[in-house]
């Protein structure tokens, strides 16, 4: 079976704390389990993190910016943005932890600055954000590593998707493509998954996937139904907790349907070909029809397509085999409405 590989995306709604991570790293490895059949079925595979170094972040206009909303963390934006800043020891930190439950980590780097992370650790992916598909300096920089690297297309066209594949595939091919729409919400007529099937024709080379941020999980069903293989949504502990993207991202129970129906799907998938299913039998017998009598047959009379009709269950003659019933001669009384057996004939 193909397993689609899911990213539960904290990026900033730890709020700035590596506990609030934790917590919601542990609502990420709990186990899965589906109601209907009992089975525990594979949970996520991976969180992920973002790194900003402020100092490349935004223009000093920009960073003085007054912020004030019910979601700032700051007075002005560039204040917000250090209040939710975790140093690279805290990334470690949360690293760690996430190993510790099974979790594989991807960190999204947003600029060449915040490379140094990885004199602490390597995590398993890196991931460059929708919008810096264009930033080809810290797409070299991060493909020098030799990292898989994921790219989000969610403000590029096919010039900036090429442009970035053509620098990172200098240095490597372990290369996923995430189609994403970058609206937040993303709207359900803007989001075009069609794209998925375009990107898998045009780029068998490299993984293609999906970038959730609409609301519910609908669409990343739709996706993987598609092809996608992977998968990656904000998660959050809890949607009403202050900040801008905990609205939008999956709590606990959301979570938890969104795995269990994308498990399910995959188990549902199965193979390109039609054929009757050994589960079905029972089914088969009680409720396919069979060539039966449509009135009293005597014994020694012979059999005519007038006298039979189809009844269940479905465990004698079918009608593709009438010419091994008409023109036959009754072996005993077929009572009207019963089925024709071998025997009887």
């Amino acid at each position: 079976m193909d397993y689609t590989y899911i990213i539960g995306e904290i990026g900033q709604n730890h709020n700035g704390s590596t506990e609030l991570a934790k917590s919601i790293i542990d609502i990420i490895s709990i186990e899965v389990i589906d109601e209907f059949s009992g089975i525990t079925l594979k949970s996520l595979d991976a969180i992920k993190l973002t790194k900003r170094d402020l100092n490349e972040e935004l223009s000093a206009s920009a960073m003085n910016k007054a912020y004030d909303n019910p979601n700032s963390f700051g007075k002005t934006y560039g204040e917000h943005r250090k209040y939710l800043e975790l140093n690279n020891e805290e990334h470690f930190e949360i690293y760690k932890y996430a190993k510790s439950k099974g979790l594989e980590v991807i960190e999204t780097l947003c600029s060449i600055g915040t490379l140094g992370l990885l004199k602490l650790f390597i995590p398993d992916k890196l991931k460059v954000a929708s919008r810096d598909l264009t930033n080809l300096p810290l797409l070299d920089a991060m493909a020098e590593t030799k990292i898989p690297i994921i790219l989000s297309t969610g403000m590029g066209g096919q010039k900036e998707l090429d442009d970035a594949l053509n620098i990172i595939s200098k240095h490597h091919s372990d290369i996923s493509i995430l189609h994403c729409l970058s609206q937040y919400p993303a709207q359900y007529n803007n989001i075009n998954l069609k794209t998925i099937n375009y990107l898998i024709e045009k780029y068998p080379e490299y993984t293609i996937g999906y970038s959730d941020h609409s609301i519910g999980i609908s669409i990343p069903l739709a996706a993987v139904s598609m092809g996608a293989k992977i998968i990656e949504k904000h998660i959050t502990l809890d949607r009403r907790l202050k900040g801008t993207d905990h609205k939008g991202s999956l709590g606990i129970d959301g979570l938890n349907r969104m795995v269990r129906d994308i498990r399910n799907l995959e188990r549902a998938m199965g193979e390109k070909d039609i054929f009757s299913s050994e589960k079905v039998i029972s089914a088969k017998i009680k409720l396919e029809r069979s060539i039966a009598s449509n009135r009293i047959i005597k014994k020694g009379e012979k059999i005519h397509e007038k006298d039979i009709h189809l009844l269940s269950p479905g465990d004698g003659f079918k009608y593709s085999m009438k010419d091994k019933v008409i023109g036959k001669i009754a072996k005993e009384d077929i009572p009207k409405n019963e089925i024709i057996y071998p025997s009887m004939i």
